[in-house]
């Protein structure tokens, strides 16, 4: 992972690389989707917003428990072909969902849901990693993360306005069709040879050998601190609505805008990496990036008005993303041999964090307070950014010299 000064011109990417950021796109329209509407729905089916918050936490677990599964399934069985899988189960899940007639019904689409997401994002991010070597990887994961930052803005902000004019249920109506069209269109993209070619034999002694590398890697130590990013950035989603509705700002619309600020401080991350990342360095983007994450949990413990709340969303989303996209690279390097398995480990405790996050953050608030608690999170996560800084090392790939000529 050089340092050295990497301009957006000197990038030259495959051109592949469009049709996996359309498939982390067409994902994460789901990713946040409820957020903005939980307060519906908790109304609908009569419960509290706690317990409709826990849409967010199944949804993350069943994405990180099929973690271990599908990385191993794409490093046998091949990427693009699980990929795309993943998206017809992701928008059927979604259809599914709003013809729900029952809180328990609803509840189980969102688990299927969460299988389906579960295939795409870890695996894309594995076909970046294929595609270019380590010297450029981290500005090409930053444009496929563009795909996802994209969907994620408009997952939560469209789903504000669509909440206000259909309803939830239209929702996910809406968002499940244009996972299962995405799926057509990957499918078409990724005709051909992509998908013809056998992928390279592993048996189970494979497999234990690459997960063996990947745990006896010092390096790996960045599972444990996407864990805690999941669970202090991610696990507050949930009651961003409730904690709007706190200052009086009841419309759905306004809720999606603010949350939607998070995936523009994303998006602007991935504008801004290949400058920042030569004059910070690794370890100054990932203590600037979890201190400014730190800094925006500080401003929303005390409760501003909505458009405070969305500035301070988007910095959280581009500090949130100057240490992960760090933490991306530092998983796609543990192993070539088991990459999708290394970056589905990654995806399995980041969305464990995120599973535990909402229950975290539910406890702390209805028993020590919503400030204490914020608080709380950040000081944790500027402790994280401290500590991966000194204890996480760049390292090259064995092999690197012969990744640019690796296909999916």
């Amino acid at each position: 992972m050089r340092q050295g000064g990497l301009r957006p011109h000197q990038q030259r990417m495959p051109p592949a690389l469009n049709i996996i950021a359309l498939a982390t796109f067409a994902a994460s329209l789901s990713a946040r989707a409820l957020d903005p509407v939980l307060p519906y729905v908790a109304s609908d089916f009569r419960v509290s917003i706690a317990t409709a918050a826990g849409f967010a936490s199944v949804f993350a677990f069943t994405f990180a428990i099929v973690q271990p599964v599908l990385g191993a399934a794409a490093d046998l069985f091949g990427k693009a072909r699980l990929m795309i899988g993943c998206l017809v189960l992701l928008g059927l899940a979604n259809v599914l969902g709003a013809m729900s007639t029952s809180f328990s019904l609803l509840f189980a689409s969102r688990i299927l849901a969460g299988i389906g997401s579960g295939g795409v994002f870890p695996i894309a991010l594995g076909l970046t990693s294929d595609l270019v070597g380590p010297e450029k990887r981290q500005v090409a994961i930053g444009r496929t993360l563009a795909g996802s930052m994209t969907g994620n803005l408009l997952g939560a902000s469209a789903s504000g306005i669509i909440g206000d004019l259909l309803g939830w249920r239209g929702v996910l109506a809406v968002l499940g069709t244009l996972a299962v069209v995405a799926s057509v269109a990957v499918t078409s993209g990724f005709r051909g040879e992509a998908l013809k070619r056998t992928p390279v034999k592993m048996d189970l002694g494979m497999l234990r050998h690459g997960y063996r590398t990947i745990f006896t890697n010092r390096n790996a130590l960045c599972f444990a601190a996407v864990f805690i990013e999941g669970c202090c950035v991610l696990g507050l989603f949930p009651y961003l609505a409730a904690f709007l509705f706190d200052v009086g700002e009841t419309s759905l619309t306004i809720a999606g805008i603010a949350i939607a600020g998070f995936a523009v401080g994303g998006l602007f991350y991935t504008m801004t990496v290949s400058r920042f990342l030569p004059r910070l360095g690794v370890n100054g983007m990932m203590i600037s990036g979890a201190s400014l994450v730190g800094l925006q949990l500080v401003i929303i413990a005390f409760g501003p008005g909505w458009k405070i709340q969305t500035l301070s969303l988007l910095f959280m989303g581009w500090g949130f993303y100057m240490i992960h996209g760090c933490m991306q690279v530092f998983a796609s390097e543990l192993s070539v041999e088991a990459r999708a398995t290394a970056l589905s480990l990654h995806s399995f405790f980041f969305f464990m964090g995120q599973t535990v996050g909402p229950i975290a953050y539910g406890f702390g608030i209805q028993n020590v307070g919503k400030i204490s608690t914020l608080l709380t999170a950040a000081a944790v996560m500027v402790a994280l950014g401290l500590a991966c800084a000194r204890l996480l090392r760049p390292t090259r790939a064995k092999d690197a010299a012969m990744l640019p000529n690796v296909q999916p």
